[in-house]
């Protein structure tokens, strides 16, 4: 330990990141790699929540018996499942398109890099 603090030029000290982590401005570490997985994890989460959504509104529609109130529901929950999915996959193209017409790079806002130090 002392050995580092000798081989170190700042007043303050240096601390070197431990091994796992490595060097942290590199594209898989940081701030931006961490809030990019989050969002994937959003994206996928909402793309199951969709699915087992109709395949409930299915099995109700299904369990309607003929009850038009019922079937009604059932349509109402699949149709808004199906929007809500556009939605999530129009976000993409989205994003591709004000990425390619602001920065001229289709990825820029789903894949950011930020240059530093």
């Amino acid at each position: 330990m002392s050995q580092l603090i000798a081989d170190c030029n700042s007043f303050f000290g240096c601390v070197n990141p431990p091994a796992p982590i490595g060097n942290v401005t590199d594209s898989k570490y940081g701030l931006v790699a961490f809030a990019n997985n989050v969002l994937k994890l959003i994206i996928v989460g909402a793309g199951l929540y969709a699915f087992l959504n109709i395949i409930i509104a299915g099995y109700d529609f299904l369990g309607a018996g003929g009850d038009a109130k019922k079937v009604e529901t059932a349509w109402n929950k699949i149709w808004q499942s199906l929007l809500g999915l556009a939605i999530v996959a129009g976000s993409f193209a989205l994003a591709a398109i004000f990425g390619w017409l602001i920065f001229k790079d289709p990825t820029a806002i789903l894949n950011p890099k930020i240059y530093g130090p």
